[in-house]
């Protein structure tokens, strides 16, 4: 597929119901054309967190699928965020990462916004524009809509998409196991690491959403070393290689959860400190809160320290480990990974600091678990540069026919946590919003796939 898109054709490149997947929807730059305007066109996208702009004056530049976008904090406390060119000859206006400033100049011709996205100066506005000029009009773009969503700030540009939280649906409660766990809520520690990868976007924010099987094979060595630990005897005469008891075979019972395009996976452990990835200080501190945690969440959340997660199409976490972080789209062959660390705002800052540590350590962009994940996102973009790969249909089957909702409070359509429901359920969403114009379609669209998987 290539050139000019009739909509209809995408259908038949998701079938959802079988399991099966065209692989072209990673390589196809029609189809990513079409992304940008109706995936991050539309959809809500994280911008930000609201730590990273405390103050009024203060900004923080990122991306709404390719759009450069300045995130700024108003006088008034509010936040708005505007499309990052300037008005008269499309050029940048604000170069760095973060700041605090009383106004925005574009280095091409020197006109000048304000932190509301106002034009305020226009060099030699009177001869340039003898008739004057329409400063009022002239604005930064503003996107159309801004939202924070418990310290998360999110944006979108169309007026027709669900309100955030009915966007997010069930994926709140997981979302809600991070950003909830204590009161004052979370922030963001240390600076954001930022790095590419030859793959397209998908791949990422597909595996954080669905694919926990990965982890058995691809993180093997990282099992094997840490999943053993210095004073078990074992080790002593096996070594810890072949000691490891990751979370899968010591959990007694795991999910997956996928809806609307979100997906989540878990383990349901019974001790707060079941996570192999997490030791030391960030354990403790897991431990030492529990209590608080479970009186808050329930004790289902205050356990889990092992999940993955997709807000759809871009946000992602893991719990336990920390990191947060975002798959900015490079063309349909390249992705921009950008990577927070998030803890508790209570968390004292000796813990705060061994939250930024263990992220690094183990998703940063050398990270032991990262190098693994990106070195097979590459691998199959490579052999996606053949012609009969492309056409070779993907076989996404796993769990087909297990999907259920559950009784114990553990909302949405769930599945065991090796499976593919959030996989398949992430590719339909994304063919019904090129498919369909309208939200109302969309929705429709989400509705009726969801519902036969659990009639």
């Amino acid at each position: 597929m290539s050139g000019k898109i009739d909509v209809r054709e995408i259908d038949a490149l998701v079938d959802a119901q079988n399991g099966r997947i065209t692989p072209a929807i990673y390589t196809d730059s029609a189809l990513y054309e079409l992304e940008l305007e109706r995936v991050f066109g539309r959809t809500w996208l994280f911008l930000c967190h609201e730590s990273q702009i405390p103050k009024a004056g203060d900004f923080f530049n990122t991306y709404m699928g390719e759009d450069p976008i300045i995130v700024a904090r108003q006088k008034d406390g509010s936040i708005k965020a505007f499309l990052n060119q300037c008005r008269h000859r499309a050029m940048r206006v604000s170069f760095a990462d973060c700041g605090n400033t009383r106004a925005f100049t574009c280095p091409y011709h020197g006109w000048s916004y304000g932190i509301d996205g106002s034009l305020k100066d226009i060099p030699l506005e009177d001869r340039a524009y003898p008739h004057g000029a329409c400063k009022q009009e002239w604005g930064l773009l503003e996107v159309t809509r801004v939202k924070s969503y418990k310290g998360l700030v999110f944006g979108c540009w169309d007026e027709t998409t669900p309100d955030l939280e009915e966007y997010m649906g069930d994926m709140a409660w997981y979302l809600d196991g991070v950003l909830d766990r204590r009161p004052g809520g979370t922030v963001i520690v240390g600076g954001v690491h930022k790095w590419e990868i030859e793959c397209n976007w998908k791949f990422a924010a597909e595996q954080f959403a669905s694919d926990q099987y990965h982890a058995l094979f691809s993180h093997a060595s990282a099992v094997q070393v840490l999943g053993a630990k210095p004073d078990d005897d074992s080790t002593k005469t096996l070594g810890a290689a072949q000691t490891a008891r990751p979370v899968w075979e010591t959990a007694k019972d795991a999910i997956q959860f996928g809806s609307k395009g979100h997906g989540s996976g878990f383990f349901f452990t019974e001790k707060p400190d079941a996570n192999v990835w997490v030791d030391g200080e960030v354990a403790n501190y897991f431990r030492e809160t529990f209590d608080e945690v479970k009186e808050r969440l329930g004790e289902i959340r205050a356990l889990r320290l092992a999940g993955h997660n997709t807000m759809f199409p871009t946000l992602s976490w893991l719990n336990g480990t920390a990191t947060l972080r975002v798959w900015h789209p490079r063309g349909p062959n390249k992705t921009e990974v950008w990577a927070f660390c998030i803890c508790d705002a209570e968390a004292p800052q000796e813990v705060k600091d061994a939250f930024e540590r263990s992220a690094t350590r183990a998703f940063g962009p050398a990270g032991f678990l990262e190098q693994d994940d990106s070195e097979n996102w590459v691998e199959i973009q490579k052999v996606l540069r053949g012609y009969k790969a492309r056409q070779n249909k993907l076989i996404v089957e796993m769990g087909k026919g297990s999907e259920k909702v559950r009784e114990d409070g553990v909302p949405g359509i769930t599945s065991y946590i090796f499976s593919e429901t959030a996989a398949r359920g992430f590719y339909r969403r994304w063919a019904d919003l090129l498919i369909h114009k309208d939200w109302e379609d969309v929705e429709k669209a989400t509705e009726a796939y969801e519902k036969e998987l659990v009639k």
